[in-house]
């Protein structure tokens, strides 16, 4: 019950308030795997994978210990999930970027949207229409809904403050260093590797939930599963396809295409039926993130006291039977 409440409580400051302004704890994570990699950067797999390792463990260690010091503290635990919860979300921030984004478009001013795009993806802006900007946007919009909201809330119920600290660490690395690129091919391997495996669940829930709240922005439920349960598996990422497809059905949009990311290409297959998105659907998949992540929320609530039950049951009849050994006679 204490995780479950905590992670409603920090869903509600980050749907509130955003991400802190200053001193962001991610921001400081990241500058302390910047240094770490300084120290431990070697161009193979076997350094990538220390580096992922040291990385990723030690804020899993933290929220162990954390979570053996609050033991029989059910206030004090709440307050560390809600915070930790509060930290790693990033839904208002995705929303609210996306936002400024679609008002520039709607203003006329593609250089301001441009410098906007990198807020939300490390696509090269230079030369995109305002086409191919939205479709970035609403692509991006889909992808985050479950890197920064579903799956942190579902591996804070699954493992609590470890679930936390860990996947968002994981997840750090893998946009730090698990990139395509000359400096990171072999090193930042692992990264991305773990972040897909953390991701498996996360975005076929996210997936899920968007086909399910399609109606919410005037989509059809059932074209929406056509398009995801056809063109998901079309991306070349093993998760975020999940999310652009059924976002794209529940929109009634095509999205994918070329994409261009430091200099590298990359032609992506189509996903959905429909026209190339206007910036009228930027707001559309922004109100469709809202409601696939109260849903989460929900289902992520639920999977923590359902967890925290079994666990109790468990315990309950481990000792059962340890008080009806102690009562066998001996001999």
């Amino acid at each position: 019950m204490a995780n479950a409440a905590g992670l409603a409580i920090g869903y509600a400051l980050d749907a509130a308030l955003g991400d802190p302004r200053r001193l962001h704890p991610v921001a400081g994570y990241g500058r302390a795997a910047g240094a770490l990699e300084r120290r431990l950067y070697r161009p193979d797999r076997a350094a990538g994978t220390a580096y992922t390792t040291l990385a990723v463990g030690v804020p899993v260690l933290v929220g162990v210990a954390a979570t053996a010091a609050t033991r029989g503290r059910p206030l004090t635990r709440a307050a560390l999930v809600a915070a930790a919860t509060w930290t790693v979300l990033g839904g208002r921030t995705l929303r609210h970027e996306a936002t400024v984004l679609g008002k520039s478009l709607r203003r006329g001013n593609l250089p301001a949207a441009r410098g906007r795009l990198s807020h939300l993806c490390g696509r090269d802006p230079s030369m995109l229409d305002e086409p191919e900007l939205v479709r970035a946007t609403v692509e991006s919009v889909a992808e985050n809904t479950s890197d920064a909201v579903v799956a942190p809330l579902l591996w804070g119920a699954v493992a609590g403050l470890p679930g936390l600290l860990g996947y968002r660490a994981a997840n750090t690395l893998d946009a730090m260093v698990g990139h395509r690129s000359e400096r990171y091919a072999r090193f930042g391997t692992t990264a991305a590797r773990l972040d897909d495996l953390l991701n498996l669940v996360p975005s076929r829930l996210t997936g899920l939930l968007t086909v399910a709240a399609a109606p919410i922005v005037h989509g059809d439920r059932a074209r929406a599963w056509r398009v995801w349960r056809r063109d998901r598996n079309d991306h070349p990422s093993p998760n975020a396809g999940q999310c652009e497809a059924a976002m794209a059905g529940a929109l009634g949009v095509r999205l994918g295409g070329r994409n261009v990311y430091h200099g590298r290409s990359e032609t992506r297959p189509f996903l959905g039926d429909g026209p190339r998105p206007e910036a009228r659907h930027i707001r559309r998949a922004t109100r469709l993130s809202t409601a696939v992540g109260i849903a989460a929320l929900g289902v992520a609530a639920l999977a923590s006291v359902a967890s925290g039950l079994a666990c109790r049951a468990v315990g309950a009849g481990t000792g059962g039977a340890g008080q009806a050994l102690s009562r066998r006679p001996g001999g």
